[in-house]
């Protein structure tokens, strides 16, 4: 039995840990940065990681929706790729070039609306001198953030994953090299303290987003896919075609990344301390976030690219591998957790009481690891069908129903308010797991179901 069950799905987790390695180095990466911007400037001071802590709380939300639209065209290039459809792809890309930086216009000119409204959210007032000039200098690192998001989730479809991992790699030594020299000022540089920490982030996204499109119009592999990319003709199909794949999961996860957002907020009506370690704690949590989705992200690669064949019975078989390798990597990350979470939440903060408050965020970051992790699998597993409609509201039941009422319950009700927000997503994020699991197994159901109907026939 354990040999037949090994031999059934050993070469899908082959096939998703080649693809999903280059996404995980990227993502171990985009780790790395995000520890040391906290920690350079949680040693900064602070009233400067509390800053950061509301600014990024906003922009992430921004942030994982322009990624989030941009992932639209992973499964219609990896459906096209499937059928050897290179040229279509190109124009694909061009078309999804374009749709990408109109979204990212309209979200910086309402990010840049909200910024006249920062004093509105019930921060602390000493912070709001930080948080204005930190908001300016993110605000304008969107826009080279979508463009690269579009070369990057084309290469993804094509199964090129090594690529835009050596263009984020390079961007995250940048940006580490840019912080240590603008936050304390050496090698000549001013002192900029959480200013310094934004400018090395716009210069670095500028630097990736430049690298990947000067990369795709010299190098000869892309060669059939430029062809596509430089073509005349209208592509307006195309572009609703973009569009009616990419909203609803840019909406997605924008609304479940708003949760955390909004849990960010409340921490800040209960003091920056709170709002500090709450920082400290969602920045730890990515290390299992980030792991999981780069093997989520392979996995919605290969159901693009098996649905482009109509083999859905891969599609089973390589979820289940993508859902057998997930967990047992949140089982990992919920190790690490529990044995080095507070030498990780001190190495982040010299502060006592945000390291006493952070301390009590472990447990339920461990809970939810496992919840986060089956609701990534089978989110991204839908992605790569294109069936994307529900995941839109999946994610307003669960994250805005059930999680924002029971986040503003369990704040009020715990000893600490960001101990409460914290449970919290555990609901939240194990609704979303029961609801796209069975969805995923409707979608697949209905489709085999179509393709016997035809062979019938």
């Amino acid at each position: 039995m354990q040999v037949s069950f090994w031999k059934e799905y050993k070469e899908y987790y082959k096939r998703l840990t080649m693809l999903g390695l280059p996404v995980l180095v990227t993502q171990l990466g985009i780790i790395v940065v995000s520890f040391a911007d906290t920690m350079m400037v949680g040693h900064y001071g602070t009233d400067e990681l509390a800053a950061a802590a509301f600014v990024n709380s906003l922009f992430v939300v921004v942030t994982v929706m322009q990624i989030g639209f941009a992932s639209g065209l992973t499964p219609l290039v990896g459906a096209l790729f499937g059928r050897g459809e290179t040229h279509r792809a190109g124009r694909m890309l061009r078309a999804g070039l374009e749709v990408n930086i109109l979204v990212s216009a309209s979200f910086t000119l309402i990010m840049g609306i909200l910024y006249f409204f920062l004093d509105r959210f019930g921060q602390p007032v000493e912070l709001l001198p930080l948080i204005r000039k930190y908001y300016l200098i993110i605000l304008a690192s969107l826009l080279p953030m979508a463009v690269f998001n579009s070369f990057q989730q084309t290469c993804n479809g094509i199964t090129d994953t090594r690529t835009p991992m050596w263009f984020i790699l390079g961007a995250n030594v940048l940006n580490i090299v840019g912080n240590y020299a603008l936050i304390y000022g050496h090698w000549g540089m001013p002192e900029a303290g959480l200013a310094g920490a934004g400018f090395s982030t716009l210069t670095a996204r500028i630097v990736a987003a430049l690298g990947i499109a000067i990369y795709f119009i010299y190098r000869r592999t892309y060669r059939p896919y430029r062809e596509g990319f430089a073509a005349a003709g209208q592509r307006g199909s195309l572009h609703r075609e973009v569009w009616a794949t990419s909203y609803p999961v840019m909406i997605q996860s924008g609304v479940e990344c708003s949760l955390w957002t909004f849990g960010a907020i409340v921490c800040g009506w209960y003091g920056k301390i709170q709002l500090a370690a709450y920082q400290v704690v969602t920045t730890i949590s990515q290390l299992g976030f980030m792991i999981y989705m780069s093997f989520s992200t392979a996995l919605s690669i290969l159901v693009a690219n098996f649905t482009g064949r109509e083999a859905w019975l891969s599609v089973r078989h390589v979820t289940i591998a993508g859902l057998h390798l997930i967990l047992a990597l949140a089982t990992l990350s919920s190790i690490v957790f529990l044995i080095f979470g507070h030498t990780l939440i001190a190495s982040f903060t010299p502060d006592i009481a945000v390291e006493a408050s952070a301390a009590g965020l472990i447990l339920p970051l461990v809970v939810y690891q496992y919840m986060d992790a089956v609701q990534l699998t089978y989110c991204n597993a839908i992605r790569g069908t294109s069936h994307v409609q529900p995941l839109l509201w999946i994610a307003l039941g669960c994250y805005v129903g059930i999680g924002a009422p029971v986040l503003l319950w369990f704040a009020g009700s715990f000893t600490a308010a960001n101990m409460g927000i914290y449970w919290s997503f555990c609901i939240a994020l194990g609704a979303a797991a029961l609801l796209l699991s069975s969805f995923f197994y409707r979608i697949v159901g209905k489709e085999e179901r179509g393709v016997y109907a035809k062979t019938k026939n």
